[in-house]
């Protein structure tokens, strides 16, 4: 139930988020504003490790695979594109394609097991949610 309501809260902070960074990238520029997002969230990041964890900032050594420390520079991309789509298309319709495209992209990793992922069976009940999370968009940009 915890991990519902925490998935929740995710997505509800991610469109506000979107929103914020694309009202500051209005007065400002989109590296800028990317970059502010980054750097105002490695600040809380610290802070929040010296609160609270304190474990040394050498551990990243012994991460595996070392194209998982790419997630900042993910980050930084994902900042960008949310800002784009949002500007362009409005938070909703912004929002439902990249849920829509979080969905096929994880359940891809899944289906195949890329990245260390235990590799799950195809079902066609996940195809079809997917199918109607697309008409779901079709429906709601349909003017």
């Amino acid at each position: 139930m915890i991990g519902i309501l925490i998935a929740l809260i995710s997505g509800a902070l991610m469109s506000i988020q979107g929103v914020f960074n694309t009202d500051v990238t209005k007065n400002t520029s989109l590296w800028v504003s990317t970059s502010w997002v980054q750097f105002s969230a490695f600040l809380v990041c610290l802070i929040a490790w010296f609160i609270k964890d304190r474990e040394s900032f050498m551990t990243l050594t012994r991460v595996p695979n070392k194209y998982a420390l790419l997630g900042g520079v993910i980050g930084a991309f994902i900042t960008v594109t949310v800002i784009r789509s949002m500007a362009d298309l409005g938070p909703a319709r912004a929002v439902m394609l990249i849920v829509i495209s979080q969905l096929i992209v994880a359940y891809i990793i899944e289906l195949f097991g890329i990245f260390g992922v235990d590799k799950q069976p195809f079902q066609w009940r996940k195809i079809i949610g997917m199918a109607v999370a697309i008409v779901g968009v079709v429906l709601f940009k349909w003017e």
